[in-house]
């Protein structure tokens, strides 16, 4: 009974000693374990006499059942400290400020996203949308839209010209999106009612002008279509587009070699501590350009004058997005500065719709 207190006691003294899960589970293999120590004392009751069966079997259940029982506090008292070490170790600084998620942290460009506005405008009102490339012939980009020989753009210092091929002719960088129009009229019969949003190139560089910018251009064909049909669909856009209930509208006689009459549109504007407020005010500015499309323009595409008559305009998708979101410098929009983009980007689901809201 005395050796069996001292392994007792040294047992009960190795579990104290146990520092961690392992070296505990050590010390129960070495007492409980099929070939522990205590394990092999209860292996011993068989070859006993009845009555020291009965005495020492019951010690040696007794110092299992407490062995038993130690191992099991000890257990407890390691899985907290470790729980404790494992706190300690992760713990959140609470008073950082959260970190943004990437939907939240990413931003649309003010160009992708007036080019989504706009396109969801003229959408509501019947317009699809066309597209064509941005290397073009001589004949879609000048010819077939009535520009004469000798025309400035057609010069070296306007326009974007490729090297000569070998029968004479020149490819070049588009200066307008109107060759979609042209394209479109060659493959598509009238009626026809069509955006051409798209990347334009002249060779123009300050404040106001890049050498790469952004145009959309509109189109209607069909046999009754007419002026006042061209300022409805202007006026219901700008009213969209700059999200006013109202904005009067100031059209001036002009020249486009593609459209005859042409005109030039201003918009009502006011002028206040650098800020710009359309549908308000005394002051007005231009926007764009329009006109029905010239007879000469029409029989280059293959579209009889006579039957068919149609109107066109242009914009600036650059400009507008400078007047509507108060962009000082056109060639910041170019300059892929991430601290501009945050303040004057749109958040990625913010998806532009008439009923929602075209900037919300």
């Amino acid at each position: 009974m005395t050796d069996l207190a001292q392994l007792q006691a040294q047992i009960t003294a190795d579990i104290a000693a146990a520092a961690d899960e392992a070296a505990l589970e050590a010390v129960r293999v070495a007492a409980l374990g099929k070939k522990g120590s205590i394990s092999a004392l209860l292996a011993t009751l068989g070859k006993m006499s009845p009555d020291e069966r009965k005495t020492q079997g019951a010690a040696i259940n007794q110092a299992k059942d407490e062995v038993t029982q130690a191992l099991a506090a000890k257990r407890d008292v390691l899985k907290s400290a470790a729980l404790d070490a494992r706190l300690a170790s992760e713990t959140v600084d609470v008073t950082l400020p959260l970190r943004e998620a990437a939907a939240e942290a990413g931003r649309i460009h003010p160009l992708s996203q007036v080019w989504d506005e706009l396109t969801t405008i003229f959408a509501d009102m019947g317009f699809s949308v066309a597209e064509g490339p941005d290397i073009e012939t001589d004949d879609y980009n000048f010819t077939k839209l009535n520009f004469p020989e000798g025309h400035p753009a057609r010069e070296m210092h306007d326009t974007f010209f490729f090297h000569p091929k070998e029968d004479g002719s020149r490819m070049l960088l588009r200066t307008h999106t109107s060759p979609v129009q042209v394209r479109t009229m060659l493959s598509q019969k009238p009626p026809i009612r069509v955006i051409c949003p798209g990347r334009t190139y002249r060779i123009d560089s300050d404040a106001t002008h890049t050498p790469q910018f952004h145009q959309v251009e509109g189109l209607v064909i069909d046999k009754t279509s007419h002026l006042g049909h061209l300022k409805w669909i202007l006026h219901e856009f700008c009213k969209a587009f700059f999200e006013v209930d109202h904005i009067n509208m100031r059209f001036r006689p002009s020249f486009f070699p593609f459209t005859e009459p042409s005109l030039e549109v201003d918009i009502q504007c006011r002028r206040d501590k650098g800020e710009i407020r359309f549908g308000e005010g005394e002051d007005w500015l231009e926007i764009l350009g329009c006109g029905m499309v010239h007879p000469n323009v029409l029989r280059a595409c293959g579209i009889d004058p006579d039957e068919y008559q149609g109107f066109a305009w242009g914009m600036g998708i650059d400009r507008i997005a400078m007047l509507k979101y108060g962009i000082a410098d056109l060639r910041q929009l170019f300059d892929s500065d991430v601290r501009w983009l945050s303040h004057y980007g749109f958040k990625p689901l913010e998806v532009p719709t008439l009923a929602g809201g075209l900037s919300s």
